[in-house]
């Protein structure tokens, strides 16, 4: 499990565009990143995490942070939920869970529901903020944009 001040393991993922991005270790030094893991694509909570992730983009931007979405769901799906919903970053799949053990997600509702959790890391590739609610969906962005703004 991942707590603040812990370094960001490097690891590999899939994008929507099905290409791989490696994040942590040297690969991420010097850049700011906002990680959101989120249950399900499509799903009404999951669309407003992410459209409000949409609508304050310009804001991750102009603090230097670049944003990605993580979930379960196939790049296919990634691909046609970050379409519908115009969304301007990447999301990144997770089919094996493995990234989220990797982070130590949790799951809510009895195991049933994979969790809804933030994470930030600063330009020294270290966590500085985490936000884990699943029913408070689009506190992820104040969170998030809170902790950009006071590093």
């Amino acid at each position: 499990m991942l707590n603040i001040g812990d370094t960001l393991p490097l690891f590999t993922a899939q994008t929507d565009e099905e290409k791989e991005v490696q994040l942590g270790g040297n690969a991420t030094l010097g850049k700011s990143l906002v990680i959101y893991f989120y249950p399900k694509d499509d799903t009404p909570g999951c669309t407003k995490e992410a459209c409000a992730f949409r609508d304050s983009f310009a804001d991750f931007e102009a603090l230097g942070a670049t944003v990605y979405g993580v979930s379960g769901d196939s790049p296919a799906s990634h691909r046609k939920f970050r379409e519908k919903h115009r969304l301007p970053y990447r999301l990144l799949t997770d089919p094996d869970k493995q990234i989220r053990k990797l982070f130590g997600v949790p799951t809510n509702l009895l195991g049933l529901i994979p969790g809804r959790v933030t994470y930030v890391i600063n330009t020294s590739g270290k966590i500085s903020h985490i936000f884990n609610s699943q029913g408070q969906a689009e506190k992820h962005i104040t969170e998030a944009l809170s902790a950009l703004n006071n590093r």
